[in-house]
Order: C-alpha cells, then structure tokens, then sequence
C-alpha cells in the first residue's frame, strides 16, 4: 500500500489477538502499523509485534525489493511496535537505530544481546535526518504515553508519523467509523497524559499537514480538522456530548431499578442518556463513555461495609485515568447499613473539578415511592 508515492505502508494487522495490552477487548482485532521511506537513504519507521513478525518481514522484503536500509526510526519503544529491532539490526548489519536518548537508554531492557555501539542516532526536539527529498524533523511527545516517545514531520510528503496519537483499535481490514473505537483507544491508553496531548498539539498546529501516519488504525488523510478536534476535546476533558451517563452496579436488581427510573426522568427531560451495566459491560467501554458525556450518575450496592466491587473497579479507572471537570449524581443501595454512597463520593471527591449533585439518594433493598422523591430531584440537579 502506498501512502505516497515514496512512502509504502508495511504494517500488519492482527486479527487473532483478543486482549490488547492484556485487558482492552478488540473483537476487531488491531494493526501494527509500520512504514518504508524510499529514498536516497532509505528508513523504516517502526517494526511490528512479535506476534506478527513473519508477515512484517514479508511486506518489508516486497517493498524493498532487493534494496538496503539505511536507518530504522523507532518512534517508541513499546513493544507492539519494537519486538523486532534486534532482528532488523542484525539483519542489516550497517543500519543505524533512530531513537530518543531514552529510547536507546531503555533498549537494552528490551534487547539485552543487541551490539548497539556505534549504530544508535540519538534525536531530540528539531533535530532533522535528511533521507534525500524526504526530511524528518523530530518533536518529543513524552507521555503520549511512554517517556521515550518521540513523533517526526516528512516535510516532503507534508505527512506527520503521529506514534500512538491518533491511534485506534480495530485492524485495518475491518471498515468501521474512527470516532468510537479511537476515542475508547485514546481514553485507556492515553487518557492520564491531556496535558501532554496538548502540548503535542500545540506543536502540530504549527504544521502543515496532508495526512497522519499512527501507529495503529487507519491513516488520515481527509478532515483531518474533525480527527484533531476530538483529540482536542478528549485530551482537555471537554465533554463530547450534552448527556448522563447512568452507570449501574446491582445485585439482584433493585438498584438496577433505580438507575433505570432516573435514566427515563432524565431522557423523558430531553436529555441523553446512555445507561451501562458494569457487571456486565467491557470497563473500557463504561470509561470511554463516562469521558464522551457531560455527566455522570453511579448507582450501586453496598457491599462489605464498602461498595460493590464493579462500581469501584469503575472509579478507580475514572481516576487514574484523570476523570475531571464533571457534574456527579449518585445513588446507594444498602439492606441494613448502606456505605456505598460514602465511599463513592469518596473516591469522586479525589477526582478534579468534580461537583456533586444533590441529593444523594439512598435506598433500602427496593425503591420505594418516597424514593422515587428524592430520585426526581436529583434528575433536576442533573438537568441543572
């Protein structure tokens, strides 16, 4: 596939892993994308999984067609995308290795038998490796969403290799909509580091820009405004969508009736609403959502004098993940002596520009029809 003329695609994809990262669920599989600049040097940029590396060495062989590289540009070090340097360096025994100083720092960690003397280029922010036509000017990205990470501009070809930014899951054989699979992608993976995503941003806005290259998910190439919007949008925490999140974690079901009375009050309002069962639903998806929407409801049982172990699973992904700048309403359950509520709030009050919504709403095993009183009103104050 070629993205340009003298750009080659030489990615893969995976269609049989089930777990990326060992805890993201992707029915769609993911690619490892990876890319083959001809020029008068010639540089590959990113290898691929180990999972895939017979096909990897397959496209790359047919890309080059007998020639030699010159450098492999290793963007991050992670390895769904640097399982194969030793293989590459000690294939091509003149190449040189093209990292950030922490990336050749951390490659023995990964390699501890590859001979890296002398054949590592180490490059740090607007330092530039000419292949010919094509020039790579090199820009830092640390935490986007390791320290190493570095992304290049080909001021050539206009086109940014943009690492993980703007990754997405799902293989490339698999034609879907962007927006979705990569807002769950970035929020997982990238989701802590928005500060760090701004100031990427900043860099690229200076750019200009035909077409980005990450290193999973398709490439883009048209309305590329709408893509970088988003980022925009996830990576400041602005919510995507004017709506609640009703997220739920029930027993046997009598808090599950509560959540689904005040996710009708709510939508019967002309809000949007979209309700998750966290016993039951993918957590990466419960996240993604709980980003995408303005606010957010958590209904659940007590549970060990604490809570239910689904809603708290949730919370504590919200938070490491940086949840912030969001109005909360909550909902407890509890048969004799309720804790739920205590500890949610809790755990929300640790979060950033979190406002919580009034009343907190405590049931007892079933809702009642003084219940549902107090359950309007905090649909009001949800509303507000």
């Amino acid at each position: 596939m070629n993205i340009y003329p003298s750009i080659k695609y030489i990615g893969v994809d995976d269609n049989d892993i089930d777990l990326f990262e060992s805890q993201y669920k992707v029915p769609n599989g993911i690619s490892y994308n990876s890319y083959l600049l001809l020029d008068e040097k010639i540089a590959i940029i990113d290898t691929a999984d180990a999972r895939k590396a017979q096909e990897w060495w397959n496209n790359l062989s047919a890309a080059l067609d007998g020639r030699t590289p010159h450098y492999l540009v290793s963007l991050h070090m992670e390895p769904d995308h640097s399982s194969l340097i030793a293989q590459v360096m000690e294939r091509y025994p003149e190449l040189k290795l093209v990292a950030s100083p922490k990336a050749i720092q951390m490659l023995p960690q990964f390699f501890g038998d590859v001979d890296i003397e002398n054949r590592c280029i180490a490059m740090k922010e607007g330092d530039i490796l000419s292949l010919g036509k094509h020039t790579l000017t090199f820009m830092n990205a640390p935490m986007v969403h390791w320290p190493e990470v570095l992304v290049c501009y080909d001021t050539y070809s206009k086109t940014l290799f943009s690492a993980d930014a703007f990754g997405k899951f799902g293989s490339l054989s698999h034609d879907e909509p962007w927006d979705d699979e990569a807002r769950r992608y970035y929020l997982n993976i990238c989701g802590k580091y928005g500060m760090q995503v701004q100031a990427l941003l900043k860099k690229a806005a200076a750019l200009d820009i035909a077409r980005i290259c990450p290193l999973h998910g398709p490439m883009l190439s048209e309305n590329l405004a709408h893509y970088v919007g988003l980022y925009d949008k996830w990576s400041s925490y602005t919510p995507e969508t004017d709506g609640v999140l009703v997220a739920y974690a029930s027993i046997y079901g009598g808090t599950t009736e509560a959540a689904i009375y005040l996710a009708n009050l709510l939508q019967a309002a002309g809000k949007q609403v979209v309700t998750i069962d966290l016993c039951r639903c993918d957590m990466s998806h419960a996240l993604s959502e709980a980003f995408r929407m303005s606010h957010l409801a958590v209904c659940a049982a007590s549970y060990d004098a604490g809570l239910f172990p689904p809603m708290h699973d949730f919370l504590y992904h919200l938070k490491i993940k940086n949840y912030q700048s969001r109005k909360v309403g909550i909902i407890e359950n509890g048969s004799w002596a309720p804790t739920a509520g205590r500890v949610m709030r809790t755990m929300l009050e640790e979060m950033k520009n979190i406002e919580i919504a009034e009343p907190m709403v405590t049931i007892r095993s079933r809702m009642k029809k003084e219940d549902t009183v107090a359950i309007e009103q905090l649909a009001k104050a949800l509303l507000s």
